[in-house]
Formats: C-alpha cells, sequence, structure tokens
C-alpha cells in the first residue's frame, strides 16, 4: 500500500516539475526572444564612452606618444577607456553598447532619402515628434538630453571652421560616420558647412545673447556644444534630430563626498579632485599639474578628456539663476571675474586636442562651468553655462579684445584644471 502511495504521489511530482521546467523554460524563450528583438545590451548607470582621440599633440601640431617624464604626457590619447562599440542593428537603429541606448541611424526626416535643411526641426517640433515617432516596432522613442546626445561625439573628428572650399567629401565630423548617416550644413538652402547642430532636451536655465531662450545643442560638424537661441532672425530656428531609447539612467550623477579632498561619481566610476587648481594654466601645465597632483592618497590624477569633464555638468545651475557654477555644490569652484566685469566661474581644460580640418592641433577643447562669454558689441554670455569650445593652447589672452569667431568666443588661454582619477 505505502510503495503505490509512494509511486502515486512521485509520478504527480514529476508531472508537477515538468509543467514547471516548461513554462520555465518557455519564459527564458520569451525573454530571449523579447532581448532579442529590443536590441538593448541592459547597461544601466553612467558610462563614459571614448572620445576616440588617438593622435598625440603638442601646442600645435602631431606629435609622436610622449612618456612619463616629457612634456605633453597625460594627453586625452595617453589613456585608453570605453572604446567605441556599436551595432548597426539593420533596421534603421543603431545600438551604442557602451552606453545602452539605442539611437534612430539617419536624420533624414523627411524621408526623401537625402539630409539636406528639410529634415531640421524646431525644438517643439522635434520634442512632439519623438512622441508619435515609431522605428523598428519601438514607440519609446524620446529627444536626447545633451549628456546623451553628446555620448555621440568623438574627437577624431576635424574642424572644418575657416575652410573655403565647397567639397565635403575629405572633412571628417565628429561623429562615426561609419555607424550613423551624417552631412554638414545645405549650403544649396543657404546655410554654412559648419550647420549641422542637433537638437537637445535639455534646455539652458538662464538666456544667451542677453534675452535669448536657449537649448543645448551638439554641433557634429565642428565638434562642440552651445546654447542655441531658439529663434533666429524672426524665426524659429531648425535643427538635426536623433532620437534615443534606452537606459533612462544615463546622464544622471551619483556623487559621494568622500570627506578627503575628492568626490567619486557612482554612475561613471570616475573619482574627482573636490577643489580646482585655484589659478589659470596654459594646456601643458594643466597636464603637468594633473599628473603630478597627489591627493586623497592617490597619485594616479589626470586631465579629464572632454566627455568625463562634460558629465559633471549640472545643468540646472548657472550663475544668473543659482549664484553658483553649473556643478554639484559638492565641488569647490574659484570665482573669478569676467571679461564683463561680473562675478563668474571658469572655463576648465580637458586633455582633449580639438584639431582642424588642415590637421593642426592647436587648440584643446574646455568646458564652460560658469557663463560662456562672446563679445557681440559687447560682453555678453552667448552659448550658457555647460557650453563645450575650444581655446588656444598657447598665447596672450590679450590678442583678443572683441574675443573670435562669429560669436566672438573669449579667449582666455589660461584655464582651470579639474582632475579626476579613475576608481578601480
Amino acid at each position: 500500500m505505502k510503495t503505490k502511495t509512494f509511486k502515486k504521489n512521485s509520478s504527480i511530482l514529476f508531472m508537477g516539475l515538468a509543467i514547471i521546467l516548461s513554462a520555465f523554460l518557455f519564459a527564458c524563450e520569451e525573454d530571449s526572444e523579447t532581448e532579442g528583438n529590443d536590441n538593448l545590451p541592459g547597461i544601466s548607470g553612467y558610462p563614459i564612452v571614448s572620445t576616440n582621440q588617438t593622435t598625440f599633440y603638442g601646442n600645435s601640431a602631431e606629435i609622436s606618444e610622449p612618456s612619463g617624464d616629457e612634456l605633453f604626457y597625460g594627453q586625452d590619447a595617453t589613456y585608453s577607456r570605453n572604446e567605441l562599440n556599436y551595432v548597426d542593428n539593420g533596421d534603421g537603429t543603431v545600438t551604442d553598447m557602451v552606453t545602452g541606448l539605442m539611437w534612430t541611424q539617419s536624420i533624414d526626416m523627411d524621408g526623401d532619402g537625402g539630409i539636406d535643411a528639410g529634415d531640421k526641426m524646431t525644438y517643439d517640433e522635434a520634442v512632439a515628434g519623438a512622441e508619435s515617432f515609431e522605428l523598428a516596432g519601438h514607440t519609446d522613442w524620446r529627444l536626447p538630453t545633451i549628456k546623451e546626445l553628446y555620448s555621440l561625439i568623438i574627437f577624431s573628428g576635424q574642424d572644418p571652421s575657416g575652410y573655403e572650399g565647397t567639397s565635403t567629401s575629405g572633412l571628417i565630423p565628429f561623429i562615426d560616420a561609419g555607424y550613423f548617416d551624417f552631412d554638414y550644413g545645405d549650403t544649396g538652402a543657404g546655410e554654412r558647412i559648419i550647420d549641422a547642430q542637433y537638437a537637445s532636451s535639455t534646455k539652458y536655465v538662464d538666456y544667451t545673447m542677453v534675452n535669448d531662450e536657449t537649448m543645448f545643442g551638439v554641433n557634429f560638424a565642428d565638434g562642440r556644444i552651445k546654447g542655441y537661441g531658439l529663434e533666429l532672425m524672426g524665426a524659429d530656428k531648425k535643427f538635426f534630430v536623433a532620437y534615443v531609447r534606452g537606459n533612462t539612467q544615463y546622464g544622471m550623477n551619483d556623487f559621494t563626498n568622500n570627506g578627503d579632498g575628492s568626490i567619486t561619481d557612482n554612475a561613471t566610476g570616475l573619482m574627482w579632485a573636490q577643489n580646482d587648481s585655484g589659478e589659470g594654466l596654459t594646456w601643458k601645465e594643466a597636464l603637468s599639474y594633473a599628473e603630478n597632483l597627489e591627493l586623497a592618497g592617490y597619485s594616479d590624477w589626470r586631465l579629464p578628456d572632454i566627455k568625463e569633464l562634460q558629465s559633471i555638468v549640472d545643468y540646472t545651475r548657472s550663475p544668473e539663476t543659482t549664484s553658483s557654477a553649473a556643478i554639484s555644490p559638492l565641488f569647490s569652484c574659484t570665482q573669478i571675474t569676467n571679461e564683463g566685469g561680473i562675478a563668474d566661474y571658469p572655463y576648465y581644460w580637458s586633455g582633449t586636442t580639438h584639431a582642424t580640418y588642415n590637421g593642426f592641433g592647436a587648440g584643446a577643447c574646455y568646458v564652460s562651468f560658469g557663463r560662456a562669454m562672446g563679445y557681440m558689441g559687447q560682453w555678453v554670455d552667448v552659448h550658457g553655462a555647460g557650453a563645450q569650445r575650444s581655446d588656444p593652447k598657447v598665447g596672450n589672452p590679450d590678442d583678443y579684445p572683441e574675443g573670435h569667431g562669429p560669436q566672438g568666443d573669449a579667449i582666455r588661454i589660461y584655464n582651470y584644471v579639474r582632475c579626476v582619477r579613475t576608481v578601480n
């Protein structure tokens, strides 16, 4: 009797286990199929993608790789981090396997097979367009934040500013054109070659040009973040648009004050010096300062690359609206007096060279944590706190009494330093 009961109960048990196992395997197949179709790697947090800069530069031109005791050691190309890793999904989308973000592959928004001025949208159109946009079976697209958009920039590109030719075939953009469809400004529609500004969802919390409502955008033609007024000559300004989906944590910092003069961003895995250099330095001096810093028991500090530096901008803050630099109040920023005689905060050097179309590397990239000043008949904030531009590596700022370029960008040359190290 006991034997029959055992056999009966065993049979029921095995049948139950088989049903559970079958359901589990079916669920795994369902999850696997969903993940396969979704083409998202499930990455969270805020991993910073490499700038892709592998060339070494001196004050103006390319140099051979310097050793640890030589001048210009410690620049961007010295260090290897989170190299580019894109997957073309074959359906009009590209997945970034570093960030966990999926992007629209083309900016051909009018669907005519070409990229030109007709594809551009106003800020409001770009935001609204994401709500109804569908591609590759996905409907959860969004207009990227400035930090999401900036993840796509690479500094193997070369700035065509000053280029007087008409052909763009030899120019190198600041985005991986092997994966993303890209084109320069539509000169046939009266645009400049460098008019390849992309829209982000991030608005400046202050105004540029005194009273212009402003959006931060990335220019993948000339390699910069600037604040763009939403109107131009009485009409709504238009931008290229790339939509994104996935990793909704991207661009969100998670700072810890270590209590020893350092701050760790748990989201990026980077540790930062809480204080800056306290004085302006040339680019060469900035590299040396960072390489020789000893702080919080560590000696492996370095000058951040430009994407690392931009990662700590707080775009909810500005000198005018929060009486602070555009950075978490956990950090200390030296206060300066800007070109307009107003209390402000510095530009900070990166180790990334801003190369030009003729191969020169006389400028390096910085982020403005205070107003991005320019001379437009008077000194004003032309591009916003959180802009990324470039400065000459050497020279005399007095040689630029009215700045440089179309918006009279203030040329300082002696910029400040915020050191970084990678948390192992």
